[in-house]
């Protein structure tokens, strides 16, 4: 089952990836206005997301990348809680219920901490 649950993480984590390639405005509004340089970072959390997503897949990289799953779990939280902070809504883009970023970021997110930590071995 482990075997299977970590095609699923890696495959999850490949295509958000790519996702930032293909479809970058949809990400620029989630990186909070205080950090500088929003394509920058786009293009890094895409290239990690690949990149981690496909360390998953070799026993040689497979625990270096659930820990650094992990730390980049941890470094998008500021974004989760930017979500928080105006309302769940960007402008001509994605609006949820306030709740909704409360359940991403309190549940969601460690789900996806204790699941990379489930396939680090």
């Amino acid at each position: 089952m482990k075997g299977v649950s970590r095609y699923v993480m890696s495959g999850f984590y490949v295509l958000a990836g790519i996702n930032h390639f293909i479809n970058p405005e949809f990400y620029y509004p989630l990186i909070p206005e205080y950090f500088r340089y929003p394509i920058a970072i786009n293009f890094l959390s895409g290239v990690a997301e690949v990149t981690l997503g496909l360390g998953l897949l070799w026993s040689k990289t497979r625990k270096v990348s659930a820990y650094l799953i992990i730390a980049m779990l941890f470094a998008f939280i500021p974004s989760h809680i930017y979500f928080i902070e105006i309302g769940g809504c960007i402008d001509e883009g994605l609006c949820a219920a306030p709740w909704v970023g409360w359940v991403r970021l309190l549940i969601i997110h460690p789900l996806l901490m204790y699941w990379a930590w489930r396939v680090r071995k």
